[in-house]
């Protein structure tokens, strides 16, 4: 048995359930009217009042009741700033309006639009003494009498100008929505153009830059390669020969002259007499035979020629 469990399931669990109620609370203040299923508008409806009855109220403990119900400070704050406004100030309840839509295909559940009431609240006709004025009873019959008839009409003519006007309303509603999604997908189909011509022109300056780069390179090493081969060159070069100092003109007449000068007679030393023993003794001795001296200095001058032509 589901003893004090109030409130109705809508076929979840309990979390679950809480979940919907407090996301079609939010959704409900930051669109204004939301299309959903009976049940579930029903239940929303109470929440939806209890947090524009804090708005109202206006007081720090009322601000942090709604943040712990909405779960959104920016929302809340909204709601409060309406309230302060005046948007509900002449309305004590009922701060909701469910239209019906009919049953959904499929499932068969009947789908509503629920929104809030905006409008201000007309004033009451008062008598003097500051009461509500009282129709009469004759009064009321009489006319409730001369309207029985047309009233049936008028309400079911209404009723179908509500569902007409609904109907057209949630056409409008579909058609803004597709609208919408055009638009965000060519939008999308924009940014991703743009997303790949930026990539493209990304894509060929980087390709740009390492050609550059690779030229460069290309061009270091020519350059280092022609350097060493100049080094090489350079080294492989043969020393320069040093121009051979010239000779100094030998005198040959002198020295032929020389060779053929006859080397010049001594004259014999005049002798003492001597015994005849020693002369005899120095007629026996062979005279010696003296080398002319000059034909040695000659022989020493070619010498020292041919050193220096060395």
């Amino acid at each position: 048995m589901r003893h004090k469990k109030q409130g109705r399931k809508l076929g979840t669990s309990a979390s679950h359930t809480k979940a919907i109620r407090k996301n079609l609370a939010v959704n409900i203040f930051t669109n204004d009217r939301i299309k959903t299923t009976l049940p579930r508008a029903k239940e929303m409806r109470g929440d939806v009042d209890r947090i524009i009855t804090w708005a109202k109220k206006g007081d720090l403990h009322s601000r942090r009741l709604a943040i712990a119900a909405l779960g959104d400070a920016e929302l809340v704050r909204e709601v409060f700033a309406k309230a302060e406004q005046g948007m509900w100030a002449g309305r004590n309840g009922g701060y909701t309006r469910i239209y019906r839509l009919g049953n959904r295909k499929g499932d068969n559940a009947p789908m509503v639009i629920i929104e809030l009431v905006n409008e201000a609240v007309a004033p009451k006709k008062t008598s003097d003494d500051g009461k509500p004025a009282a129709k009469s009873s004759s009064a009321a019959k009489s006319n409730a009498k001369a309207s029985g008839g047309t009233s049936t009409k008028k309400k079911a003519a209404d009723t179908e100008e509500a569902a007409a006007d609904e109907a057209e309303e949630v056409a409008e509603d579909s058609a803004d929505e597709a609208e919408a999604s055009e638009e965000a997908s060519k939008v999308e189909g924009e940014k991703t153009e743009d997303k790949a011509a930026d990539e493209a022109e990304k894509v060929e300056e980087e390709a740009k830059k390492e050609a550059e780069t690779a030229g460069k390179a290309a061009q270091d090493e020519a350059e280092a390669a022609e350097e060493k081969a100049d080094d090489k060159k350079a080294e492989t070069k043969p020393a320069a020969k040093k121009p051979a100092a010239k000779k100094a003109p030998a005198k040959k007449d002198d020295t032929k002259a020389d060779d053929k000068k006859p080397a010049a007679k001594k004259a014999p030393a005049k002798r003492a007499p001597a015994k005849k023993d020693d002369a005899k003794a120095d007629d026996k001795k062979p005279a010696a035979k003296k080398t002319p001296a000059k034909k040695d200095d000659a022989a020493s001058d070619d010498a020292a020629d041919t050193k220096e032509d060395k």
